[in-house]
């Protein structure tokens, strides 16, 4: 797959854009590992090996197991694996990714209301918003994992 066009490099204040949600999610009240779930997850479901390259090593490095990892794209089968709050991110994240199958139902939304406060609820829909732009970036632009 031949490389495209650089953003980063044509565009650097979209880039910079980009960069600023990123500095804005780092500060955020989401926890390191629902941060990698959301990366990681999102990135399975849009193909980018780009970003579920990058996502495997960082879950790794914040301690994630490699049996979480494996067995991410079939949470729902593994009960015992994820826990409550890390099966509602997981659910948001891949109704906000495959948002035209039907967008966020009312009973994901709802567990997630009943979990994280207004604040952190934004934030956590924020960070999926922002690795679904980085997916198609990366798979537009044929990025390949290093």
């Amino acid at each position: 797959m031949e490389a495209r066009i650089n953003i980063g490099q044509v565009e650097p204040e979209a880039y910079k854009a980009f960069m600023a949600v990123e500095n804005y999610i780092a500060k955020s009240k989401i926890s390191k590992t629902h941060k990698e779930l959301i990366k990681l997850r999102a990135s399975q479901i849009n193909g980018c090996a780009y970003c579920i390259n990058m996502h495997s090593k960082d879950a790794r490095k914040n301690g994630e197991t490699e049996q979480r990892i494996y067995l991410l794209n079939a949470w729902k089968e593994v009960k015992d694996l994820y826990t409550e709050d890390e099966r509602v991110v997981l659910a948001l994240t891949e109704e906000m990714t495959l948002i035209a199958k039907g967008g966020v139902s009312d009973e994901t939304y709802n567990a997630a209301k009943a979990l994280f406060d207004d604040n952190h609820l934004a934030q956590i829909m924020v960070a999926i918003m922002m690795i679904n732009a980085w997916n198609r970036m990366a798979i537009s632009t044929h990025m390949q994992p290093a």
